[in-house]
């Protein structure tokens, strides 16, 4: 076995002659073993939580959301329509067109977003099991209807189920026509949607062919969503298409939500930050036992020392050491995070609030955050070991060995 190795071993497990050491040592590796369980838990909860709302249903999003490149709309491509309808990954699709749209109820006015779509959008995003109020219609009797966010429906202050009022639309041409600047149409709310996301405060969804008439973009499309089969990979789909079409941007479910979920993550690092920032002061037990070592063990070095022991190895030996109780207390601390994350997956014994989707916190183990975790650890022991390793290693061979 490796020499220093070999003493550092011996100086963690062997008899101290002072009990304080022991028991600082203990008080080490019981931090080191709390600190690295407490990072792995952190992380698998949040993991937890990206899982359980990147699993959840949103029904505004589509399996695959198609959308141009650069600029707002593009025609519509009669051959990427075909090959979609030919597809036997791909169950529907939906042409939408959205833009920037003034909406007025009575006296208040509200910007949003008018989405126009046509007969295959609900069953492509089964929007209409996210409704609050109300039918999806887009027509009735030859009336133009649509369905509305309920933030924007709480803004405007409208009555759904008064239907004398109608919705007024505007949109701003780019060029003015006989003095006309804006476009105009009275949209009926048939349904309020609900969704618990951004889109709930902005969209007012109505047939295609009022929207593209109102934006003055007849046969173009700003989005395409596609409904994919369960046995498909949307990430697959994805990378075919946008080799044979790179003028188009394929998204997925996950795309499409990803800020949301993107800020989940921070929160996770941050709050990964903040107790290694916890265990760095757990170190410094560490420190202290290693120096109390370095103190007692300074006349077996001196004797390493005379033998012909060189610095470097001494440096090692001490290094080593708090390694090695950093491997302990990693050992110790995973396998305590290994038996919460089960008790927790199967008991749930740690509960949430009541009035959320879930009754306990949720957990989920990933091999990347033990090596993280493991790495953090050893980064942090190795940086606490060096001050007494550098100490222990100019004793001097000269020190009084009897």
């Amino acid at each position: 076995m490796y020499l220093p190795l070999k003493l550092a071993r011996r100086y963690l497990f062997g008899k101290k002659s002072t009990n304080a050491i022991n028991l600082i040592s203990g008080i080490s590796i019981f931090g080191l073993t709390v600190g690295s369980a407490a990072l792995v838990i952190i992380l698998s909860v949040f993991n937890g939580f990206e899982s359980l709302l990147s699993g959840l249903y949103n029904p505004f999003y589509a399996d695959i959301q198609v959308t141009p490149q650069a600029g707002k709309t593009l025609d519509i491509d009669s051959t990427l329509v075909q090959e979609l309808k030919v597809d036997e990954r791909i169950l529907g699709h939906s042409i939408c067109i959205e833009d920037l749209a003034l909406f007025q109820y009575e006296s208040v006015q509200e910007v949003g977003i008018l989405k126009g779509v046509d007969k295959q959008f609900k069953n492509v995003t089964r929007l209409d099991t996210a409704l609050l109020y109300g039918d999806f219609q887009l027509s009735r009797n030859g009336i133009i209807t649509g369905v509305i966010g309920s933030g924007l429906r709480n803004k405007l202050a409208l009555q759904i189920n008064q239907s004398l009022t109608p919705l007024s639309t505007f949109t701003i041409l780019k060029k003015p026509k006989q003095g006309r600047e804006y476009n105009q149409q009275a949209i009926y709310p048939a349904g309020v949607f609900s969704t618990d996301s951004e889109a709930d405060y902005t969209y007012l969804i109505s047939e295609y062919a009022t929207a593209s008439r109102l934006f003055e973009k007849p046969g173009q499309f700003s989005s395409i969503e596609l409904n994919v089969s369960e046995d498909s990979n949307p990430d697959q789909i994805k990378v075919d298409y946008e080799a044979k079409y790179p003028e188009l941007a394929f998204k997925t479910r996950y795309e499409q939500d990803e800020i949301f979920l993107r800020i989940l993550n921070i929160e996770k690092w941050i709050a990964f930050l903040i107790a290694s920032l916890t265990l760095v002061l757990i170190a410094f037990n560490l420190v202290g036992s290693l120096w109390m070592i370095v103190l007692e063990k300074q006349k077996d070095y001196a004797i390493l020392k005379s033998i012909g022991y060189q610095k470097k190895q001494i440096f090692l030996t001490v290094l080593l050491k708090g390694l090695l109780m950093c491997t302990v207390g990693l050992i110790l601390g995973f396998s305590f995070a290994l038996l919460f994350a089960m008790a927790q997956q199967s008991i749930g014994f740690i509960s949430i609030p009541d009035g959320l989707m879930i009754s306990s916190y949720p957990i989920k183990l990933r091999i990347s955050d033990f090596i993280i975790v493991a790495i953090t650890v050893y980064l942090i022991g190795a940086l606490g070991s060096s001050l007494p390793a550098l100490r222990a290693s100019r004793i001097s061979a000269n020190v009084n060995v009897h």
